[in-house]
């Protein structure tokens, strides 16, 4: 038995989100029971971190699990650290659509969206 204290992490996935995962999931016939969408953080992007989405048969061995209504998130341990209150949504726009991330602990950020400084 682990004797480590996993560190928790609090994402907020609204409503549009959680519709578009769930259709990205039934559409690569990922079961909800078992599988969900990866949240990640990376170096790199135009600020020093970017953000990953992955829709995933199942969780890692290290990884949170956070439950979310008809899914689940998958955070690694590094990523954890700069996730914890981030807003993740989907938008539809005239100029395109996708997951935007609103990160509250992030000390800068660029035009994109996807990319912040912390």
């Amino acid at each position: 038995m682990s004797t480590l204290q996993q560190p928790e992490v609090a994402v907020v996935v609204t409503a549009g989100a959680i519709t578009e995962v769930k259709k990205f999931m039934d559409t690569e016939g990922v079961s909800p029971d078992v599988g969900g969408l990866r949240i990640s953080v990376q170096p790199g992007g135009c600020s020093g971190f970017k953000y990953g989405l992955l829709i995933e048969d199942q969780p890692a061995e290290d990884d949170l699990v956070v439950q979310q209504e008809g899914f689940k998130l998958f955070v690694d341990p590094f990523s954890a650290q700069y996730l914890n209150h981030v807003i993740i949504d989907y938008v539809s726009s005239m100029q395109g659509s996708g997951f935007t991330f609103k990160n509250p602990n992030a000390t800068g950020g660029c035009g994109c969206g996807h990319s912040f400084s912390a």
